[in-house]
């Protein structure tokens, strides 16, 4: 199969494509290299990318419907896999006008240029802030997702509901997936578990916002990627899964698994909550269970293990 990934070169593009490749699908990258953090691990996630076997790789914004359409063209995708967006929580907050143009606006560029190359499996990326303030845990598909607390989480839902009314109106198969707090290799340097292996191996300050309690549905990319090979094969006309662990660690949970497997003790920095955070994650899998087969695989510790093999080879850190 020939599959398009926007945002190919990041963190999750990157293990998907590989899976891709792996299993014998064309693989073509949309991607701009944008600055919100360092383009060269992006470039250097493409140059592995290559050793594994052909990719063609579009630098290309997806507010750019020009490019857009010469990508498209160039690569004639029979799935899209839209993994492109303006991240995290608190930027968001900053540039809500930036955050509503790419993730909103751009998704509607991709969704209509791969309508017009007759792509019609179509793959959204989107998260679990979309929950924002809901008190019902574990969180479930059916649940109204209807408060985010964010710009973020706010264009996510925007996407979905916008997924829905092309589904709807132009015979478009769109799987949405609703992923939640994906950790692993290569992962993004501004991310938790990656942004405290570096301060505690270096010696510096852990920010804990608030009391420490807030927890997360951390889940392993490989099984992230599981989801979405899953949802691609399976080509529902339209559906929503979470993608999640469903289990929650605590953010001092977190910080104490990280000072066992790199042999260090964190110093931590006490400071007040922060807006737009959400107190606590946590995925229903039912749903993708029953529908995609979706069966994560890997343990909290195994998986902060299998990072900070990555992180310490990468940065020559010998731990315990």
């Amino acid at each position: 199969m020939r599959v398009l990934i926007t945002g190919g070169a990041g963190f999750i593009g990157y293990h998907l494509a590989t899976a891709l490749i792996k299993r014998g699908d064309t693989v073509s990258l949309i991607d701009n290299f944008s600055n919100y953090y360092d383009p060269e691990i992006k470039r250097r996630n493409v140059h592995d990318l290559k050793t594994l076997g052909y990719v063609a790789v579009h630098t290309v914004d997806i507010l750019d419907k020009n490019g857009l359409k010469r990508a498209f063209e160039a690569s004639c995708p029979e799935a899209v896999v839209h993994l492109a967006a303006c991240v995290g929580v608190r930027p968001s907050l900053e540039q809500p006008t930036l955050y509503t143009d790419v993730n909103v606006t751009g998704t509607v560029n991709v969704l209509e240029t791969a309508k017009e190359f007759s792509a019609n499996r179509f793959i959204f990326g989107s998260s679990s802030s979309v929950y924002g303030g809901s008190d019902h845990i574990p969180f479930t598909e059916e649940d109204t997702a209807n408060s985010p607390i964010s710009p973020y989480a706010a264009t996510k839902r925007a996407g979905e509901l916008i997924c829905h009314a092309w589904a709807r109106n132009f015979a478009m198969h769109i799987t949405c997936l609703r992923f939640f707090t994906v950790y692993g290799p290569r992962q993004r340097p501004d991310l938790a578990i990656h942004k405290f292996a570096r301060l505690i191996t270096e010696g510096g300050d852990v920010p804990i916002f608030g009391d420490g309690d807030s927890r997360r549905d951390y889940t392993y990319v490989d099984d992230i990627v599981s989801g979405i090979l899953a949802a691609i094969d399976k080509n529902f006309p339209f559906e929503i899964f979470n993608l999640g662990e469903s289990q929650t660690i605590a953010l001092m949970e977190l910080v104490t698994c990280l000072e066992e497997v790199l042999g260090k003790k964190a110093r931590l920095a006490r400071l007040p909550e922060q807006a737009g955070d959400m107190k606590i994650t946590y995925a229903d899998i039912s749903r993708a269970r029953k529908m995609l087969g979706y069966n994560p695989q890997t343990s909290f510790r195994e998986g902060i293990r299998l990072f900070v093999d990555w992180f310490s080879y990468k940065n020559n850190v010998v731990c315990l």
